[in-house]
């Protein structure tokens, strides 16, 4: 199978805030009875917890770590909470999701077999690096995937969080994914070949840290994070790019990278206002090669890798090419000055 890569979008990054402890309960909406061993967790961070048999919760969470919290039970629509600065104890009630659509495809007859769809959505969703290819899919049975063969789109749904093994990096991922499409600018089903134009895929994730301790183990972590997308706009953050050993090019000269970008200060101290003159050229370490474009007058970025809007912000090359299997949670290095 040949796949050839251009234009690839990035997954949705939250904002963060201040600090405080969130408490809460959690009931069943119809029976108003509390629900046990809810996940309750900061989206793509290491930080969560569950509730109880009385149905609360208490997660505390520190100014650097404060993305949207998640609510989620098998079986229940997922509940994402982003004003809980502003409240607390509060009670949630959860509503029984309906899964009638998803269960329509899984008969689906589209020209491709269960197992090619796997093969292309399990490249896509984990990557090819050492990183992405040490990564297992624990629960492939549960994924949901439809070819259309009109759009030459490939779609990829779960009723219940995929769970992914990364052996390299050492942790384990819960990721509930909301959407996801690889649209092909060429698709031969007979040959297997395929030119992607596009990869678009975002959702919540929780990481099981598996191992903090293992030298190897953080070493490797720390080669996933130098170059990452979450490197460079902490880098663009504190406007330290050239220290943190990116150079920008444009049309194929090396540029002072603030006569293109222009990093402003905001009303909100959390985060700050970029924009973009043109699309650059982005090279780490003397190596590694990305671009970056934007379709939208600006947008936001904090000190921990966000930013803010996602769409309209594109990045390719290296870092469009960096997937699940690539990723770190928000929180990594946090402890630490960058």
């Amino acid at each position: 199978m040949r796949i050839n890569k251009t234009v690839i979008l990035i997954f949705l990054l939250p904002l963060f805030c201040v600090s405080q402890t969130f408490t809460g309960k959690v009931i069943d909406k119809i029976t108003q009875q509390p629900i046990e061993t809810v996940a309750v967790y900061f989206n793509n961070t290491t930080i969560g917890t569950t509730t109880n048999s009385n149905g609360e919760f208490s997660i505390d969470y520190t100014d650097a770590v404060q993305s949207t919290l998640v609510i989620s039970y098998l079986g229940f629509e997922k509940v994402l909470i982003s004003d809980y600065r502003s409240q607390n104890n509060i009670s949630v009630e959860l509503v029984e999701a309906d899964n009638a659509l998803e269960e329509v495809h899984l008969e689906y007859d589209d020209g491709l077999t269960r197992r090619q769809k796997l093969r292309l959505f399990r490249k896509e969703f984990l990557g090819t690096s050492k990183f992405g290819k040490s990564c297992k899919i624990l629960n492939e049975d549960d994924l949901i995937l439809k070819y259309d063969k009109h759009n030459k789109a490939l779609y990829a749904s779960a009723s219940v969080p995929i769970k992914i093994l990364n052996k390299t990096l050492q942790y384990e991922i819960a990721y509930d994914l909301m959407d996801f499409e690889i649209i092909f600018r060429y698709a031969d089903l007979t040959g297997l070949e395929f030119t992607i134009n596009s990869v678009n895929y975002f959702g919540t994730s929780f990481y099981r840290d598996l191992n903090t301790t293992k030298k190897k183990t953080l070493k490797h972590r720390d080669k996933a994070y130098k170059g990452s997308v979450q490197h460079f706009i902490r880098s663009l953050y504190n406007k330290n790019l050239k220290a943190e050993g990116y150079w920008i090019f444009h049309d194929k000269f090396r540029v002072d990278e603030w006569s293109f970008f222009t990093v402003e200060a905001t009303g909100n101290k959390d985060f700050k206002k970029v924009t973009l003159k043109e699309k650059v050229s982005i090279l780490f370490d003397k190596e590694h090669q990305s671009a970056i474009q934007i379709e939208i007058p600006e947008f936001y970025v904090d000190s921990y890798g966000n930013y803010t809007p996602v769409i309209g912000v594109y990045f390719s090359g290296a870092m469009g090419d960096q997937r699940i299997g690539d990723t770190l949670p928000l929180d990594f290095g946090l402890g630490e000055k960058e």
